[in-house]
């Protein structure tokens, strides 16, 4: 194994894959490691389908050996620490490889245990999450008779924030088409404030949300859930001239505990796990006070160490962590350290936020939310040539987009280095 390589890559997911393509497409004589200890990368996107029981998960997934750049040099291993001021990272076989350039793009890690019996929930199956199990939440969709279908998610970012409230939009239908939307209760409960920070999306679904007579409760921390009992604890996060109040004999059974404590009982829940950065990232000197990489929201350069960039999940960007947003930064990552190769400057700031989430809002039915780090809607134009006029409103083109499309752009064209 060489010790020395010119660019190295922490992680063969869609950002490190993306990133070695570009290079490569820039420049074939590039020498590039990526280094990701898994034998599968997913495309997980289309899990929410998954979830909905109207998507293989065994096209979702490929080895990432053939993924991997032929140019590219694969390093199957985990990187367990930095040392950027000697530019070298550890391996966990315990080889040290130096670089000129650091790409980190590891994602992101789930983190069971920053709710209370969340673990314990998953392992029984007391728990369906789209983002652990796709498979396992059709099954219980299958299975649901009635009751409170619960879907919630945490305080932490996750990637795709979207993703807690489509499988929701999908159940909803899903219980409709099969006759148990009279004695269900679906129930979307967020720490957010708003169902999206887009106002020409969020218009749209709170008019879904209506159309499905969901529960939509704001300021709903998810803390704790009791296995045995079938219930869910949230925090109320709401403004002290906000808070909510909980009246006994309420439909869903809600019940408050002192003044911000809410428990609730479920016989579906769906919730987005907790997430963060990596470990070995976390603790590390490259990341800010909230534990993600500290790199400059444009130009996605580290903020103390010049050469070392982030990108996708795992950097501290005021976006959706979504692999649309991906695409837009490879392209600033690969210019600007092409331009350092060369010995000039790395001023390409021009990533402005923008991330993209496709929201599907039942079957056959979606909205496309693009926007920005001002949350200013910014639909492509190029959606006019699906005879899509504005893509915040409901279309079943966007599930055509959704479901056939983009999975095809994804493995033949973003994963090959090509413009998208």
């Amino acid at each position: 194994m060489k010790s020395h390589y010119q660019i190295a890559i922490i992680g063969a997911g869609t950002a490190g894959i993306m990133t070695a393509a570009q290079l490569l497409k820039k420049n074939k004589s590039l020498d590039i490691v990526i280094i990701d200890p898994a034998d599968k990368h997913y495309y997980q996107p289309a899990w929410t389908l998954v979830g909905a029981g109207t998507y293989d998960f065994d096209k979702t997934e490929k080895p990432i050996r053939d993924l991997i750049p032929e140019q590219a040099k694969w390093i199957q291993d985990s990187v367990i620490s930095f040392y950027p001021e000697e530019n070298k990272i550890e391996l966990k076989k315990g080889v040290k490889i130096s670089y000129d350039y650091l790409v980190v793009a590891p994602g992101l890690v789930n983190d069971l245990s920053l709710i209370e019996g969340l673990e314990d929930a998953v392992k029984k199956g007391v728990v369906c999450s789209n983002y652990i199990d796709p498979k396992y939440t059709w099954e219980c969709l299958n299975n649901f008779k009635g009751g409170n279908a619960v879907f919630t998610q945490p305080t932490t970012p996750i990637k795709c924030g979207g993703a807690p409230q489509k499988i929701m939009y999908l159940a909803a239908d899903y219980f409709r088409k099969n006759g148990l939307d009279k004695n269900s209760n679906v129930v979307f409960a967020t720490p957010g404030t708003v169902i999206f920070g887009v106002k020409q999306i969020a218009d749209t679904l709170m008019k879904v949300i209506h159309r499905y007579n969901v529960h939509f409760k704001p300021f709903y921390a998810p803390v704790k859930i009791d296995v045995d009992k079938k219930i869910v604890y949230f925090k109320s996060v709401a403004p002290d001239d906000n808070n909510c109040i909980v009246n006994e004999g309420n439909v869903l059974g809600e019940k408050q505990q002192g003044d911000s404590l809410i428990e609730m009982p479920f016989d579906l829940l769906h919730l987005a796990p907790p997430q963060t950065a990596p470990k070995f990232v976390k603790e590390s000197v490259l990341v800010n006070k909230a534990g993600w990489l500290d790199v400059d929201i444009n130009s996605l350069q580290h903020k103390k160490y010049p050469k070392i960039f982030g990108i996708g999940d795992v950097a501290a960007l005021p976006t959706a962590k979504t692999g649309a947003a991906i695409r837009k930064q490879a392209p600033v990552v690969v210019d600007n350290i092409l331009k350092l190769i060369k010995g000039n400057t790395a001023d390409n700031k021009s990533y402005q936020g923008y991330s993209s989430c496709p929201l599907v809002t039942g079957y056959g039915k979606m909205v496309l939310a693009e926007f920005n780090y001002k949350n200013e809607f910014t639909p492509d134009p190029k959606l006019k040539m699906m005879l899509i006029g504005d893509s915040s409103k409901e279309h079943w083109r966007l599930w055509l987009l959704k479901k056939y499309m983009l999975p095809y752009l994804y493995w033949h064209k973003m994963m090959k280095g090509k413009d998208v």
